[in-house]
């Protein structure tokens, strides 16, 4: 009975592991609006409820942070605009970096983010923008700190 049983578990296993690894594949990639701009390049896309909440006018910030450093196309969607698709939710490409429900509960902090531009070698701006300045860039984590707070 054990010679059966090894060869069926590990059929078992093998099974269990290819459903998962269709389930996370399917999850990764999915029809996003605008996923690519005309020359082919990935786009990164933000979903936000509407109207938006606190997750979602925080990764309107972090779009604004990317865009003073990377020179990506950026796009940001309204979720009648994204039928089908969590909200908030970002996205580069077809590839989901985080979703309602989901990875990082649909928020996105900057480096999560500029981690995944760095790794797919997307250029810098040839010179950082002004949210990068110290007067600015302390009114904008001002502004940051409020939305967390709800506002408050």
């Amino acid at each position: 009975m054990k010679k059966t049983l090894r060869p069926r578990l590990a059929a078992l296993a093998v099974s269990v592991l290819l459903a998962s690894t269709a389930v996370a594949a399917e999850k990764m990639s999915l029809a996003v609006p605008g996923a690519l701009d005309r020359e082919g390049r990935k786009v990164l896309t933000f979903i936000a409820k509407d109207p938006p909440g606190q997750r979602c006018n925080g990764n309107l910030q972090v779009a604004a942070e990317i865009a003073n450093t990377y020179l990506v196309p950026i796009q940001l969607l309204p979720s009648t605009l994204a039928p089908g698709l969590p909200a908030p939710a970002v996205f580069y490409g077809a590839q989901n970096i985080a979703a309602d429900g989901g990875d990082h509960n649909g928020g996105v902090s900057y480096q999560i983010v500029a981690d995944i531009l760095e790794m797919e070698g997307v250029p810098k701006q040839g010179k950082a923008g002004l949210l990068f300045n110290g007067k600015v860039r302390e009114q904008l984590d001002g502004l940051k700190a409020t939305i967390k707070q709800g506002g408050k």
